[in-house]
Protein backbone atom coordinates (compact mmCIF):
# COMPACT_ATOMS: atom_id res chain seq x y z
CA UNK A 1 0.00 0.00 0.00
CA UNK A 2 1.18 3.50 -0.58
CA UNK A 3 1.12 6.32 1.96
CA UNK A 4 -1.94 8.17 0.61
CA UNK A 5 -4.76 8.68 3.06
CA UNK A 6 -8.09 6.90 2.57
CA UNK A 7 -9.57 10.23 1.49
CA UNK A 8 -7.01 10.51 -1.33
CA UNK A 9 -7.44 6.90 -2.38
CA UNK A 10 -11.04 5.64 -2.14
CA UNK A 11 -10.25 2.48 -4.14
CA UNK A 12 -7.53 0.25 -2.80
CA UNK A 13 -6.24 -3.21 -3.59
CA UNK A 14 -4.85 -5.60 -1.03
CA UNK A 15 -4.02 -9.27 -0.65
CA UNK A 16 -6.58 -11.04 1.50
CA UNK A 17 -3.69 -12.51 3.49
CA UNK A 18 -2.72 -9.07 4.80
CA UNK A 19 -4.12 -7.96 8.14
CA UNK A 20 -7.42 -6.12 8.11
CA UNK A 21 -7.06 -2.39 8.78
CA UNK A 22 -9.53 0.28 9.86
CA UNK A 23 -8.57 2.26 6.78
CA UNK A 24 -9.72 -0.57 4.46
CA UNK A 25 -13.29 0.64 4.54
CA UNK A 26 -15.68 -1.65 2.67
CA UNK A 27 -13.79 -4.89 1.98
CA UNK A 28 -14.70 -6.77 -1.20
CA UNK A 29 -13.22 -10.12 -2.18
CA UNK A 30 -13.03 -10.17 -5.98
CA UNK A 31 -11.83 -13.73 -6.53
CA UNK A 32 -14.01 -16.44 -8.03
CA UNK A 33 -12.53 -19.07 -5.69
CA UNK A 34 -12.23 -18.76 -1.93
CA UNK A 35 -8.56 -18.14 -0.97
CA UNK A 36 -6.68 -21.10 0.45
CA UNK A 37 -5.95 -21.02 4.13
CA UNK A 38 -8.39 -18.21 4.94
CA UNK A 39 -11.30 -19.00 7.22
CA UNK A 40 -14.48 -17.25 6.16
CA UNK A 41 -15.19 -16.11 9.70
CA UNK A 42 -11.70 -14.55 9.92
CA UNK A 43 -11.62 -12.89 6.48
CA UNK A 44 -13.29 -9.64 7.51
CA UNK A 45 -14.99 -9.17 4.17
CA UNK A 46 -18.18 -7.22 3.59
CA UNK A 47 -18.92 -8.72 0.17
CA UNK A 48 -17.69 -11.64 -1.93
CA UNK A 49 -18.15 -10.43 -5.50
CA UNK A 50 -17.39 -13.53 -7.58
CA UNK A 51 -19.05 -11.97 -10.63
CA UNK A 52 -16.26 -9.38 -10.84
CA UNK A 53 -13.53 -12.01 -11.21
CA UNK A 54 -12.07 -13.21 -14.50
CA UNK A 55 -13.52 -16.37 -16.00
CA UNK A 56 -11.76 -19.60 -15.16
CA UNK A 57 -10.57 -19.84 -18.76
CA UNK A 58 -9.08 -16.35 -18.75
CA UNK A 59 -7.47 -16.83 -15.34
CA UNK A 60 -5.82 -20.08 -16.45
CA UNK A 61 -4.69 -18.58 -19.77
CA UNK A 62 -3.12 -15.57 -18.04
CA UNK A 63 -1.46 -17.56 -15.24
CA UNK A 64 0.05 -14.26 -13.94
CA UNK A 65 2.47 -14.10 -16.86
CA UNK A 66 3.66 -10.47 -17.08
CA UNK A 67 4.18 -10.90 -20.83
CA UNK A 68 0.42 -11.46 -21.20
CA UNK A 69 -0.56 -8.54 -18.93
CA UNK A 70 -1.69 -6.08 -21.60
CA UNK A 71 -3.73 -8.68 -23.44
CA UNK A 72 -5.16 -9.96 -20.15
CA UNK A 73 -6.37 -6.47 -19.27
CA UNK A 74 -8.10 -6.17 -22.65
CA UNK A 75 -9.69 -9.61 -22.46
CA UNK A 76 -10.83 -9.06 -18.88
CA UNK A 77 -12.36 -5.69 -19.77
CA UNK A 78 -14.22 -7.38 -22.64
CA UNK A 79 -15.53 -10.04 -20.25
CA UNK A 80 -16.74 -7.40 -17.83
CA UNK A 81 -18.45 -5.50 -20.64
CA UNK A 82 -20.49 -8.63 -21.43
CA UNK A 83 -21.73 -9.00 -17.85
CA UNK A 84 -24.66 -7.21 -16.26
CA UNK A 85 -22.80 -4.51 -14.26
CA UNK A 86 -20.83 -6.75 -11.87
CA UNK A 87 -19.31 -3.72 -10.12
CA UNK A 88 -22.61 -2.04 -9.19
CA UNK A 89 -22.37 -2.79 -5.43
CA UNK A 90 -18.86 -1.33 -5.34
CA UNK A 91 -19.86 1.75 -7.34
CA UNK A 92 -22.67 2.40 -4.82
CA UNK A 93 -20.18 2.47 -1.95
CA UNK A 94 -17.80 4.73 -3.86
CA UNK A 95 -20.65 7.06 -4.84
CA UNK A 96 -21.54 7.28 -1.14
CA UNK A 97 -17.98 8.43 -0.43
CA UNK A 98 -16.78 5.23 1.19
CA UNK A 99 -13.32 3.77 0.82
CA UNK A 100 -13.39 0.38 -0.88
CA UNK A 101 -10.62 -2.22 -0.70
CA UNK A 102 -10.61 -4.89 -3.38
CA UNK A 103 -9.19 -8.09 -1.91
CA UNK A 104 -7.45 -10.78 -3.95
CA UNK A 105 -5.33 -13.87 -3.29
CA UNK A 106 -2.73 -13.56 -6.06
CA UNK A 107 0.90 -13.37 -5.02
CA UNK A 108 1.64 -11.05 -7.93
CA UNK A 109 1.11 -7.52 -6.65
CA UNK A 110 1.65 -5.86 -10.05
CA UNK A 111 -0.28 -8.15 -12.42
CA UNK A 112 -3.65 -9.13 -11.00
CA UNK A 113 -7.29 -8.61 -11.83
CA UNK A 114 -7.98 -6.43 -8.76
CA UNK A 115 -5.73 -3.76 -10.27
CA UNK A 116 -7.75 -3.86 -13.48
CA UNK A 117 -10.98 -3.50 -11.50
CA UNK A 118 -9.53 -0.58 -9.50
CA UNK A 119 -8.54 1.16 -12.76
CA UNK A 120 -12.02 0.66 -14.21
CA UNK A 121 -13.67 2.01 -11.07
CA UNK A 122 -11.28 4.99 -10.95
CA UNK A 123 -11.91 5.88 -14.57
CA UNK A 124 -15.64 5.93 -14.03
CA UNK A 125 -15.56 8.20 -10.97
Amino acid sequence: MNALSAKDMPIRTKRIYEDEARTDGYRVLVDRLWPRGVRKEDAGIDLWLKSAAPSTELRKWFNHDPVKWTEFRERFQAELDERDEPLAPVREKLDAGETVTLLYASRDLEHNHALVLADILSENK
